[in-house]
């Protein structure tokens, strides 16, 4: 048994009380009707366990009677299932403020102390994470049994939980966290639970924050006091010498006046996710010895497998017999070492630590002490260790339920565990239990995984932040004045006409092609989109990553700017700047302000055309790269992009429209070389064939004469032709892959269409995507988001070609693993009845207008203005055609929209994959 470890680290006094107030003191002379109902509903016997006998009142009250003539001597204890685990936001260290606000008083029971002394009990009272209780032994008496049940009745009910009483008792409390704070161990141990658990309040002190212990509202405290502190969450325990018949009397008489309370207690469901790596807390303060703690999760007292935790501590800790005491003690690795496990309500911790000497090394004491704990697998528990460890435990246990006032305080925990019974329960277990659930528990449980590590660190001088405080922000802002408000901007006028009319056409002697459309905007923003085309089918072949790389070197510095200089030059020119490469194009996107516009332009060009590409710079790059690989591997939705890119791919190895794996790419980054980047730069990169288009505050000819500087006589070194992608027939095919230890699963569909954006079925299909999958009222997301809640992300998209047949519509969705089938089902169900009945007039008329609404709104954003400036500028097209897609969405028909769905999205031609871990039946 460990309570004597666990009570010197953690175990605080805490108190209660309340402001209701019946009569709960001797059987009237005369009962009202309400107490004579009372009477007559009586204790009733519940059950009987070795001479611990269960009784019951009819509020819910729980009595338990420990008979024992032995010693003349009785102890009562009151457990209120109610600690640290029930307290909210804000409410640390509310349960154990009550336990001292208790000892307060009541109005029948002003001065407990007092009496305490005048009678000669030894009481107190503490808070755990679960339960808090109330004890006391004294001289076995009549006269101070029934005082103290009257007592305790009282308290339970009718405590003064007063603001004076809390003022007063606010030092008293404060002091008892000083002397924690002093104590090395007990502030380690705080700081480790609170790094172990991320979300369950055992994480959390009982003692709580000072914050919330020092600003606690009286009003609150009460509140919880009445909600916690009743009958039917509470057990009385007697024990020792007493007359059973007479206790009984005096419980009914004092404890069966109270009524059943009409509140209901919430349930209480947060658990911590299994720790899925090492965890570690260093704690620096002056004074004291070095000290670590390693501390695992474990199941809750009342499991099965409890009972092995409990035979492990004593096996690793014991003196002189235990593992760690052999490993660290004895070769003077550590002065000492020490153990204990929590059996708790939900999953609790073992505790396995070791105090060291100032000369010991806590390097080498670590090493030590994880290695024996973590070692368990290949050097089995051995049946005599097991054998002593379930002789140790057992004589202890016997010794405590020798001593009656032992029991009725231990009985505390399992009360809080959830049945006074596992008090016994786990004695039986410990008996029965074998080598090998003992081994196999350790094996479970002692995995570096699990670990949380914390180490005290003495230190002479600590460095520490400042002290955290709040801001007055009322007081912060009195003076405050703002600058001048930003002069207005324009009412744009986003119709496709007006794009058109106001934006400014030109090509450079290059051969760019610009657009240009001034309008003011707030703050005089300008957005800047640019693509450089290059290259053919047959020189982009072979050239691996140097496209990606060449793109993330661009900014690395120029022949004349090193890549801080680059920096701090876009900075000042409060520029934002991203700039992507794949074969045969490189795309720039580019914020700045209206008077830095032509500076970014010149500092662009020179970044194009003038790179340094650094050496440095490209192995942090591929660092980069290749750490993104590894980490994609086993992403769901990595591996399903991966597996449909390469379904039915054709083409070869080197060809850029080839689909490579993980491998693959992660060879092409490994063999890459600088002068591979270098030759791809000078090769392909120019301006004949590109694309800028600017749009916000910008002086047009300003900007003009910047492009001609930057960009005016940068023609492009080879022929460029575009990579023609054809069309395909895939074989339609369902995928499932692993992606073990995910906890979230994905599901991705590809199916090739023989169509382009300006067939004459464009505008019906987009509004059939639309409704089906592509808005936030379309058919797969009510079914599989809204109603039946199994996905945060559903959707169904158009990738529409501009330039050639080759379209595709897609679908994706994450969800739980154990819920695939059901969204497989859910999403094949939506597809069929959709192309079964079709769209409603409803629907079709709120998806029409939601979908122009959308397109309206991506022609006022300017960012996408301009990348769709620069688009139409190599398609050879304005924004006039945008205009006739919006008046054919207008023009479409409820049947021209279903015709549509069902012409083209056919469930038999999916490409269907699905990517997690998805465990076996």
């Amino acid at each position: 048994m460990t309570q004597p470890s666990r009570l010197t680290f953690a175990l605080l006094p805490f108190l209660i009380a309340s402001a209701w107030t019946p009569a709960v003191q001797a059987a009237p002379t005369s009962a009202s009707p309400s107490q004579a109902v009372v009477q007559r509903a009586a204790l009733q016997k519940v059950t009987s366990v070795e001479g611990i006998t269960e009784y019951r009142l009819p509020n819910g009250l729980q009595v338990l009677l420990i008979p024992d003539d032995t010693k003349p001597t009785t102890t009562v204890n009151v457990t209120y299932r109610v600690g640290s685990r029930h307290e909210g936001y804000g409410e640390t260290g509310m349960a154990h403020l009550l336990e001292h606000l208790i000892f307060k008083g009541s109005p029948r029971h002003p001065q407990v102390w007092s009496e305490f002394n005048k009678r000669g009990f030894s009481a107190n009272g503490s808070t755990w994470y679960d339960r808090t209780n109330y004890f006391a032994s004294f001289a076995a008496n009549d006269d101070n049994l029934k005082w103290y049940l009257n007592w305790q009745a009282d308290a339970m009910v009718n405590s003064f939980i007063a603001r004076k009483d809390l003022d007063s008792e606010m030092t008293v409390v404060r002091n008892e966290m000083e002397m924690g704070e002093n104590n090395p161990g007990r502030i380690l141990l705080e700081k480790t639970l609170a790094s172990m658990y991320q979300w369950h309040n055992y994480g959390k002190s009982t003692i709580g924050a000072r914050t919330d212990v020092e600003n606690v509202d009286i009003a609150n405290l009460k509140a919880f006091y009445q909600r916690h502190y009743q009958p039917d969450n509470a057990t009385l325990i007697v024990s020792g010498k007493f007359d059973a018949a007479k206790v009984l009397n005096w419980v009914q008489t004092s404890f069966g006046v109270i009524p059943k309370p009409k509140r209901v207690l919430p349930p209480l469901y947060t658990l911590d996710p299994v720790q899925d790596g090492e965890r570690s807390v260093t704690v620096r303060r002056v004074g004291g010895v070095p000290m670590q703690f390693a501390t695992y999760h474990v199941v809750p007292g009342a499991h099965p497998d409890y009972a092995a935790v409990e035979l492990l501590s004593i096996v690793l800790t014991d003196t002189p017999s235990g593992r760690l005491h052999r490993r660290l003690t004895e070769q003077n690795l550590a002065a000492s070492v020490f153990g204990f496990s929590q059996a708790l309500a939900d999953p609790g911790y073992i505790l396995l630590g070791a105090q060291l000497s100032n000369e010991q090394d806590p390097a080498k004491a670590t090493e030590a002490m994880l290695a024996e704990i973590e070692d368990v697998a290949r050097q089995p528990i051995t049946e005599a260790e097991l054998a002593r460890a379930k002789s140790k435990w057992l004589n202890e246990w016997e010794q405590g339920f020798a001593d009656p006032q032992h029991v009725g305080v231990a009985l505390s925990e399992a009360v809080a565990q959830g049945d006074w019974r596992l008090f016994f329960l786990t004695r039986d277990r410990i008996r029965a239990i074998g080598l090998a659930d003992v081994q196999r528990v350790a094996t479970q449980t002692f995995l570096p995984s699990n670990r949380t590590l914390g180490q005290y660190v003495p230190t002479a001088i600590p460095q520490r932040a400042p002290q955290p405080a709040r801001v007055d922000v009322v007081a912060a802002l009195k003076d405050f004045k703002g600058q001048a408000a930003a002069a207005a901007a324009e009412a744009f006028d986003a119709s496709p006409a007006n794009i058109d009319a106001r934006t400014q056409r030109l090509s450079l002697p290059s051969g760019m092609q610009v657009a240009l459309l001034p309008k003011s905007t707030r703050g005089q923003a300008v957005k800047v989109s640019m693509t450089l085309r290059f290259g053919d089918e047959t020189s982009l072949a072979g050239w691996g990553e140097a496209p990606s790389a060449l793109a993330a070197l661009l900014d690395k510095g120029t022949q004349q700017l090193s890549r801080q200089q680059v920096q701090d030059r876009l900075d000042a020119l409060q520029a934002e700047l991203s700039i992507g490469g794949s074969p045969g194009r490189l795309t720039v996107q580019l914020s700045t302000r209206r008077d830095k516009l032509p500076e970014a332009i010149a500092l662009l060009g020179e970044m194009l055309r003038q790179p340094a590409l650094p050496a440095d710079a490209l192995e942090e790059v591929r660092r980069q790269a290749l750490s993104a690989i590894d980490a994609s591997r086993k992403e769901p939705d990595a591996v399903l992009d991966e597996a449909l890119a390469r379904h039915g791919n054709p083409y070869p190895r080197g060809d850029v429209r080839y689909a490579r794996t993980f491998d693959e790419t992660e060879a092409d980054w490994k063999a890459l070389q600088l002068d591979r980047v270098k030759a791809y730069h000078q090769q392909f990169l120019g301006a004949s064939h590109a694309q800028f288009a600017a749009v916000g505050d910008l002086d047009a000819a300003a900007t003009v004469a910047a492009l001609t500087a930057a960009f005016g006589d940068w023609r492009s070194p080879a022929a460029y032709a575009r990579v023609p992608d054809p069309f395909l027939t895939v074989k339609p095919t369902t995928l499932q892959l692993a992606t073990p230890d995910r906890q979230n699963a994905s599901l991705a569909v590809s199916l090739p269409l023989p169509l382009s954006d300006t067939h004459a079925d464009y505008p019906a299909l987009m509004l059939a995507n639309h409704l089906l999958g592509g808005g936030g009222d379309s058919r797969l997301w009510n079914r599989i988001r809204e109603k039946d809640g199994l996905s945060y992300s559903v959707y169904s998209s158009m990738q529409w070609n501009a330039e050639e047949p080759h379209s595709r519509w897609t679908a994706a969705a994450n969800f739980a693993p154990q819920n695939r089938d059901k969204v497989l089902a859910a999403f094949h169900e939506e597809i069929l009845r959709a192309r079964k009945e079709g769209f409603s007039q409803a629907e079709f008329e709120a998806g029409k207008r939601g979908l122009l609404s959308f397109r309206r709104l991506s022609r006022a954003q300017d960012a996408r203005l301009a990348s769709g400036w620069a688009s139409n500028l190599y398609l050879q097209r304005t924004f006039a055609l945008s205009a006739q897609v919006d008046q054919a969405l207008e023009n479409l028909t409820l049947a021209q929209v279903n015709e549509a769905l069902r012409r083209y999205i056919q469930p038999g031609q999916f490409v269907l994959g699905v990517a997690g871990d998805f465990k076996t039946p």
